[in-house]
């Protein structure tokens, strides 16, 4: 037996596979990648569409990242939180360095969900609340507060946290406010955000988590003066704003954080993904100066085993100098604005199937719809055979509900951008297709 099967049988005889049924999964064996490319073990490869999970920014195997990792597990592989570390401090700088201003520490985390928990757990601390108010349209992680913070379906089976309030955010596309304009689409979600917090009791509101971008929730990129009004709300009654940045930072926007777009400063940030690409497990927390002072004297009553874990940190290290020397982050922009965002729009103008393109940088969603005038999305149906024939066309798709989320490396070049959106013209050509028979 090759080396692909052998690994899609102990896969299928003994892994759990995470928001899955077990007895229906048939998984792409992956034995390598590069750049913004993986193979499988017969060596057919495919252009990396999802990054992943939408984490390898700086795309797969980087040399420098992968010797730091080495080099540190050679000095030092593990070393308890309480300790200082010289790798630790330097990436605690790194990502610093990128961060609004005001902002003073950080707080490593094992991966995105905890980097939310433990913000979650400061605003708390830090103004003596307990409610959280995000969107329903998010995903926030699979931890115990954080899944229930996150907004889709599998907040259902798992809320078992205390004090979480929704409400629903922009998506000018699907408004569930009857806004005619992006200007009324902000306006009424702030609105709507206040009475909410209002009618919760704003004395018993700690924290407004929202994703900067809501990327599984589909690529919804904030209208103008949205997060503006936001950071009104919540400074007028008193309420931290927590960005999470988990998806959206570390170049994917095309910027070093997505916020940076809106010039709003929040009070927390959480990261993960983007910051080393997912080499080595690792998240955190920016922390801003005020909520850094509470505590000074006071006992921060949160701690993980692995915060800071040298391996991790040294892959900080080298992601982030490998960004800002090789321009990542400004090709991210650059493909976004030039190469990737006019063709998807030419797309949209030439496949009836297509509603709406949207997104920044090398962060894009194209939502298919059965009828432009309705916006009835596709079904399950279709979504398979989107993935079946990208898939035959050398593409890794990542998939949510109706919609292609178009978002590769930050390292991507234009001409792997025109091999994509080839790909992508010839599989929405057969869904027209399909859609025109089915309602023929």
């Amino acid at each position: 037996m090759d080396e692909g099967a052998t690994s899609v049988e102990l896969d299928r005889a003994h892994v759990f596979h995470s928001w899955s049924a077990q007895g229906s999964l048939t998984p792409l064996a992956v034995a390598g990648g590069r750049g913004s490319e993986v193979w499988d073990h017969d060596g057919r490869r495919y252009l990396d569409l999802s990054s992943q999970l939408v984490n390898v920014n700086i795309g797969h195997c980087h040399p420098a990242v992968v010797a730091a990792i080495q080099e540190q597990a050679a000095v030092l592989p593990t070393v308890s939180p309480a300790h200082a570390a010289l790798v630790r401090g330097r990436a605690a700088q790194a990502v610093l360095r990128h961060a609004p201003p005001g902002m003073a520490k950080v707080f490593f985390t094992n991966g995105g969900a905890d980097a939310n928990e433990n913000a979650i757990r400061m605003a708390r601390v830090h103004t003596g609340r307990d409610k959280v108010v995000s969107t329903y349209r998010s995903y926030h992680g699979n931890t115990g507060a954080a899944v229930v913070a996150t907004g889709d379906w599998r907040r259902v089976p798992n809320e078992y946290a205390r004090g979480h309030v929704h409400v629903f955010g922009p998506y000018p596309y699907r408004s569930e406010f009857w806004a005619s304009t992006p200007q009324e689409e902000a306006e009424r979600a702030v609105h709507h955000l206040e009475r909410v917090i209002q009618a919760e009791g704003p004395e018993s509101v700690a924290a407004i988590l929202l994703e900067t971008v809501p990327g599984t929730a589909g690529v919804l990129v904030p209208p103008p003066g949205y997060l503006a009004g936001v950071r009104e709300v919540a400074d007028r009654y008193g309420v931290l704003l927590v960005l999470d940045e988990v998806m959206a930072g570390f170049g994917r926007t095309g910027a070093w954080f997505a916020l940076d777009h809106w010039g709003v400063r929040p009070d927390l940030v959480t990261f993960a993904k983007g910051v080393n690409s997912g080499y080595v497990p690792v998240g955190g927390v920016i922390v801003s100066e005020e909520v850094a002072a509470t505590f000074e004297d006071r006992v921060f009553p949160g701690g993980l085993t692995y915060s800071g874990h040298p391996l991790a940190m040294a892959s900080i290290v080298a992601a982030v100098e490998a960004m800002e020397q090789e321009g990542v982050v400004l090709n991210a922009a650059r493909v976004g604005a030039d190469v990737l965002g006019p063709g998807l729009a030419r797309l949209a103008a030439e496949h009836p199937c297509v509603g709406e393109v949207r997104g920044l940088g090398v962060f894009w969603a194209v939502e298919l719809v059965t009828d432009r005038a309705t916006r009835e999305p596709v079904g399950a149906g279709v979504m398979g055979r989107v993935r079946t024939g990208l898939l035959e066309r050398g593409m890794l798709a990542f998939l949510v509900e109706n919609r292609i989320h178009v978002v590769p490396p930050c390292v991507v070049t234009d001409a792997e951008v025109h091999r994509a959106l080839e790909a992508l013209d010839a599989v929405l050509t057969d869904i027209d297709a399909t859609i025109d028979e089915e309602t023929s």
